[in-house]
């Protein structure tokens, strides 16, 4: 199959709902860099090793060699957004339901946006293509055998996460227990900003694969191999995405930084570092073993390991129960509204 940009053109004027469909995978990456890429970089800034526009930049420039880079190191994530749907049928209808899909999730990106709750974009976008290739297809449009990888990323990244985030402080502690506090925060500072940009550089890999995956159906099916899609991404598509999300990143980063480790729990430097290396490991096994998962799910359950770690009263479990009680709600919320709007699409249009 021909992924030119040419050819993508060419096929526009078959289906002009591929243009669409194009700028809603731009604009919901735009919310991803705006909502979920900031979460990498917040717990750098809460202990002061970098400053939020250095951060920001930082993450804009590491966002968009995440996307590229891990796209060609493993398409796993790809692979699993692309096999737990079904868009298979009539193509302008299927195209429709993407379509759908696509302006719920970015819907609720926004609503979670301005109310400052770093919502997972992965999870809204994963719930609204279910819901329209339900809405589609019927219960056959969900392939359980891969779709149940988004739960193990569920538990997955907030076990882990937690986990990796409670032992972590432990060794970083261990490691820095005979240094002065002046080497040791000199150190932190310099593993917070490797942290800080592999983070970022993982955010771009997960988040960059699954939007860039909605493009790719809606190319596959315009050229009639219905949803299954061809996980070799074309550079012109995979420069566009980068672009996006490191975008979004600069614009909407500083009010969720915020909420995400400033409200939570006050962190020290080495704390700091301990919940960065906890997201890391957590962002790099779901990476490439196909499990989609949210940055903020990673981010956040780590943090929330390393406050427990020295006192589980200094945790704002406030805060935490009100951004869990934001992903809960997203599968439904997005299932549904994905499952209305695409009815209506393939009514109407």
């Amino acid at each position: 199959m021909d992924l030119s940009f040419t050819a993508f053109i060419g096929q526009m004027a078959q289906y002009p709902s591929l243009a669409v469909i194009l700028v809603l995978v731009i604009g919901v990456t735009i919310v991803s860099g705006a909502t979920d890429a900031p979460n990498a970089i917040a717990t750098a800034v809460s202990t002061r090793c970098m400053k939020p526009t250095t951060a920001l930049i930082t993450a804009a420039i590491f966002n968009f060699v995440g996307l590229v880079g891990m796209t060609y190191i493993s398409t796993a994530v790809a692979g699993t957004m692309f096999g737990m749907v079904n868009f298979q049928g009539d193509t302008h209808l299927a195209l429709m339901a993407l379509e759908a899909a696509m302006i719920g999730s970015i819907g609720w990106g926004f609503v979670c946006w301005f109310f400052g709750i770093p919502a997972s974009k992965s999870h809204s976008l994963i719930a609204g293509i279910t819901g329209a290739a339900i809405a589609l297809n019927g219960w056959a449009g969900v392939v359980p055998s891969e779709w149940v990888k988004v739960l193990y990323g569920m538990a997955f990244s907030l076990i882990a996460g937690f986990a990796l985030g409670y032992l972590a402080v432990k060794l970083v502690e261990a490691i820095l227990k005979n240094f002065t506090r002046q080497i040791a925060d000199k150190t932190c500072v310099v593993f917070q900003d490797i942290c800080a940009a592999a983070l970022s550089f993982l955010h771009g890999a997960q988040d960059g694969q699954k939007f860039m995956s909605i493009a790719m159906m809606g190319i596959a099916m315009s050229f009639g191999m219905g949803a299954t899609g061809d996980t070799q991404f074309p550079m012109w598509l995979m420069v566009i995405c980068s672009l996006a999300i490191s975008f979004g990143t600069l614009i909407g980063g500083k009010r969720i930084i915020k909420s995400v480790a400033m409200e939570m729990v006050s962190l020290e430097k080495h704390q700091g570092v301990a919940a960065s290396v906890g997201t890391v490991v957590t962002l790099l096994v779901s990476s490439l073993t196909g499990m989609p998962v949210s940055t903020s799910h990673c981010s956040t359950s780590s943090i929330m390991g390393v406050g427990a770690e020295r006192n589980p009263r200094e945790v704002n479990w406030a805060v935490a129960g009100k951004m869990v009680t934001a992903w809960v709600i997203t599968f439904p919320a997005c299932g549904i509204i994905g499952f209305i709007l695409a009815k209506i699409f393939m009514t109407l249009f």
